[in-house]
């Protein structure tokens, strides 16, 4: 018989709603709706705004700032000089260090400075500016496909990296160093990030929609190449189109060692130790790195990318933006230049509502407020979110009331409560002894707190001291 049953009803029926056949032979198939992980917590998704909405490509613009750090590891260094035309898809900057990633002009035009600009969060840092050819046509050449099968490991991990291509999901790791093992380790589980459990953003959720063979093109890539036996793909349920579509896609391509499971709604599902834990059951141990555990997490985006580089050539020069939340005009999927200006995107979008009190790049639980509108977007700017006052505005804070409910929601197992009354007085080494450091800072402990105690931010200043020691007393011996 055919069940249909309403994973949340406060959201829209088309996209929760999730068709389940059973028969007598199979009585066990519910049990998918037990796929999750222990704590955590249940915000709204918000994605009634976006989901619904195709991917469409923003018009180019005038100036582009790349930033030479837009990645975790070292940063790039500029191979360009100022005044020198550029093509779009060039190599501007080389990796730094093997923890470092390649970087390419967004755009067909001039190089107009090479200097310190300003960052979505408030810094100066160093970046080429690129004026654009407003003659050029913006196109990029498609070149012949890359032969992956030939290419060796070594080989396969210096492409991704001159490719510029890095964790899409808002960390900017640089992908080609997951891809390189220690000797001995081997990795069976190649785990594909689908859930996309940030409110509001939905990204990830249209390209499985639209680009599907895509998405399992550039699983196979990887999974062969690092000789993965199983590919996995975690889904929450509330993308129940996306999880049919891949489905689908999977039969008809006759991918035979890919699978979609689809997982309960619960944030921080992305997380990849919380999402290996999900989908096998298997807890990564403090300390130690899925790799170690014979496991490598990929976002869907990085995925695509890579799928996008060896079949035309085009290394990571753009990306998909979710714009969202209730102080944007018309919300939208939009495929932007690295470089471009956070206003120019949202001018595209028809500007923000005058009740607007802040801007944030990336989800509303881990994203940052932006400094200016004028920053650029990056490798890891997956969405920007505008806010009215209502969402924003900054609940008193009272004392702690013991209640638990921080260390209920934390996926880590951690006190949170803890953490922030060290962190409040000072004591950062006595913070590092309660495994401050295995904090995500996935915010869940904040967005539990009755007491409207900003938890998780008291932390990250915590943890932001105790590397600092740690790096003054390694300088010291």
């Amino acid at each position: 018989m055919n069940i249909y049953i309403n994973l949340q009803g406060n959201q829209s029926p088309t996209t929760n709603l999730l068709l389940i056949k059973r028969d007598n032979k199979n009585m066990n198939s519910l049990s998918i709706f037990k796929r999750s992980f222990a704590h955590g917590v249940h915000p709204d998704d918000h994605s009634e705004q976006t989901a619904h909405l195709p991917i469409q490509r923003v018009p180019f613009v005038r100036h582009y700032v790349l930033p030479l750090g837009q990645h975790l590891g070292a940063p790039a260094r500029p191979i360009v000089k100022v005044g020198e035309r550029v093509q779009r898809g060039q190599l501007i900057a080389e990796p730094g260090a093997f923890v470092s990633t390649a970087l390419h002009s967004a755009v067909t035009g001039w190089v107009r400075a090479i200097a310190p600009r300003r960052y979505p969060s408030g810094q100066l840092q160093s970046a080429i500016e690129i004026e654009a050819d407003p003659y050029a046509t913006q196109r990029i050449e498609s070149n012949p496909p890359i032969d992956w099968h030939s290419l060796s490991t070594d080989d396969f991990i210096k492409h991704v990296q001159q490719a510029g291509i890095v964790g899409m999901g808002g960390a900017a790791f640089p992908s080609h160093v997951k891809y390189a093992l220690p000797d001995g380790l081997q990795i069976k589980h190649l785990v594909i990030n689908g859930a996309e459990c940030e409110p509001y953003l939905t990204n990830d959720h249209r390209l499985m929609l639209e680009r599907p063979e895509t998405v399992l093109q550039g699983i196979e890539i990887v999974r062969q190449k690092l000789k993965a036996e199983q590919a996995t793909i975690g889904v929450e349920l509330n993308k129940a189109n996306a999880i049919a579509v891949l489905q689908k896609a999977i039969r008809q391509g006759q991918y035979q060692h890919i699978k979609v499971v689809p997982l309960r709604v619960k944030y921080p599902q992305g997380a990849e130790k919380m999402l290996i834990q999900s989908l096998f059951g298997t807890e990564i141990p403090a300390g130690q790195l899925p790799r170690d555990l014979g496991v490598t997490v990929n976002n869907v985006g990085t995925i695509v990318a890579i799928a996008d580089y060896f079949e035309s050539g085009m290394p990571l020069i753009e990306r998909i933006v979710t714009v969202s939340g209730p102080g944007v005009e018309q919300p939208a999927n939009l495929i932007v230049p690295l470089g471009t200006p956070v206003r120019e995107v949202l001018r595209f979008c028809g500007g923000l509502k005058q009740t607007t009190r802040e801007v944030i790049m990336g989800g509303p639980m881990m994203g940052m407020p932006i400094a200016s509108l004028d920053v650029p977007i990056l490798k890891g700017s997956s969405g920007i979110l505008a806010f009215t006052a209502t969402e924003t505005g900054k609940p008193k804070e009272y004392p702690c009331i013991r209640c638990g409910r921080c260390v209920e929601a934390c996926p880590h197992f951690l006190n949170p409560s803890r953490l922030a009354k060290l962190a409040k007085v000072g004591w950062y080494e006595e913070m590092a002894q309660y495994n401050a450091l295995d904090c995500v800072e996935c915010g869940a402990c904040t967005y539990s707190c009755p007491s409207g105690i900003p938890i998780v931010q008291l932390i990250k200043v915590g943890k932001t001291e105790i590397r600092k020691a740690k790096t003054k007393a390694a300088s010291q011996s």
